[in-house]
C-alpha cells in the first residue's frame, strides 16, 4: 500500500507516508507501508530512482545469517527494526531531492538507504551524483567505495602482481581499480568461465582457479566463499599480503593455515568497509569516499556488471532469487520509476 496526499511534495512539518521492503524472517520479505518523520529544516526529502541489491552483505541478512554478536555492528545507516528481523535493510540508493536546501533540490542524491520509494534524511547523509553519472551506473556507489577500501588495505605499489579472486561486483570493481595501477599485473580469478566476457570489459586479464598466475605480491579474496580463501593462499608469494574481503555471516570457514603458510611468511589481513584502513582513516569520512566512488563512476566499464533490473512494486517476489540463486546476475537494479 503506498499513501497518497493531494500535493506532489509535502510542507515542512507535514508528516508523510512511504513503502519499504522488509526482511520480515530468513528468506521472506514484504513491502510495507511505512511512515516518514516529520520534515526539518536541515532534512532533504528524496524521491527514490534506483537501488541496488548488495549480493554479499544485503544477501546475508535476507537469509538471516548475521551473528548475533555483529547484531550491533551490522546495523546499516537508516535502517529500521533488529535483526534477524523484521528489518529493513540496503544501502545502494539513487534519488532525485523533491525539498530540501536549495542547492539540492531537483538533484540527483545517492544515500546510504534501503529500498523505499521516498525518505527524508538529513541533509549531510546525501551525496550529489555528477551530471555526467547515469543513475544506474551510481547505484555501485557503495560497493566501489568498499573496492577503494579494500586496495587501500592492501597497498599495492607500482609494477605489483595482483589476483582478485571472486569475479563478483565487489572484485570486479576492485580489480578494475588495481588495473590502474601503472605496470601492475592483474588478474581476476573465477569459477565462472562467463566472468571472462565482463573481465575483458573492465579491461582485466581473466583467469579460471587452476590457470591463475601464482607468486603474486597481493591476493585479494572477495568470492564469499572458503573455497576462494584456499585459491587465494595458494597464489600468494613468499612474503605477500592476502586481502579477505569477503564477509561470512554465520558460515564457518576452514582456512588452510598449514603447509606453506608460514614458510612462505603470508600475511592475512581482513578488510571491511565499516572500518576505513588506518593510513586513511583520520582525513577520509563516508561522504569523503562516496564523492571519490561517484566520480570514479564517471568512466562507463562499470556498466558492464549492471545485469537486469525490475520493478520495485516486484519486489518481494523477486528479492528471494536474487539473495539465494542469483545465478549469474551480477548488480541487480530496482527501478522506481524515471531513472536515467
Amino acid at each position: 500500500m503506498i499513501f497518497v496526499a493531494e500535493r506532489a511534495v509535502p510542507d515542512p512539518g507535514e508528516r508523510w507516508g512511504a513503502t519499504a521492503f522488509w526482511t520480515v524472517a530468513p528468506g521472506r520479505g514484504e513491502l510495507r507501508p511505512t511512515p516518514l518523520p516529520a520534515f526539518g529544516p536541515n532534512d532533504v526529502l528524496v524521491r527514490a530512482e534506483v537501488s541496488a541489491i548488495s549480493r554479499g552483505t544485503e544477501s546475508l541478512v535476507f537469509q538471516g545469517k548475521v551473528p548475533p554478536e555483529l547484531y550491533a555492528s551490522m546495523r546499516c545507516p537508516f535502517q529500521e527494526g533488529d535483526f534477524p528481523g523484521p528489518v529493513k535493510y540496503g544501502y545502494c540508493m539513487v534519488g532525485v531531492v523533491e525539498r530540501g536546501p536549495e542547492s539540492l533540490v531537483g538533484r540527483r542524491v545517492f544515500s546510504l538507504h534501503p529500498h523505499q520509494d521516498r525518505f527524508i534524511v538529513p541533509a549531510d547523509a546525501v551525496v550529489p551524483v555528477p551530471d555526467d553519472v547515469p543513475s544506474d551506473r551510481a547505484a555501485l556507489a557503495a560497493n566501489l567505495e568498499t573496492a577503494v577500501n579494500i586496495l587501500w588495505d592492501a597497498l599495492p605499489p607500482v609494477g605489483a602482481r595482483i589476483a582478485v579472486i571472486g569475479a563478483g561486483v565487489v572484485g570486479c570493481l576492485t580489480a578494475w581499480l588495481a588495473a590502474r595501477i601503472p605496470s601492475a599485473r592483474v588478474q581476476l580469478v573465477d569459477v565462472n568461465p562467463a566472468r571472462a566476457a565482463t573481465a575483458e570489459a573492465l579491461g582485466v586479464a581473466f583467469a579460471a582457479p587452476g590457470e591463475a598466475l601464482g607468486d603474486c605480491d597481493i591476493v585479494i579474496h572477495a568470492s564469499g566463499h572458503p573455497d576462494g580463501l584456499v585459491t587465494a593462499l595458494g597464489l600468494a608469494g613468499f612474503e605477500a599480503t592476502v586481502v579477505e574481503a569477503s564477509w561470512y555471516g554465520t558460515r564457518p570457514v576452514a582456512a588452510p593455515l598449514g603447509a606453506a603458510f608460514h614458510p612462505r611468511r603470508l600475511r592475512l589481513i581482513s578488510s571491511q568497509v565499516g572500518a576505513v584502513a588506518p593510513a586513511m582513516r583520520p582525513r577520509w569520512g563516508y561522504r569523503d569516499r562516496l564523492t571519490l566512488a561517484l566520480d570514479l563512476l564517471r568512466d562507463s566499464r562499470p556498466d558492464n556488471l549492471l545485469t537486469g533490473s525490475s520493478l520495485f512494486a516486484d519486489l518481494t517476489n523477486i528479492f528471494p532469487e536474487i539473495a539465494m540463486t542469483p545465478g549469474d546476475r551480477l548488480c541487480h537494479l530496482i527501478r522506481y520509476g524515471g531513472s536515467r
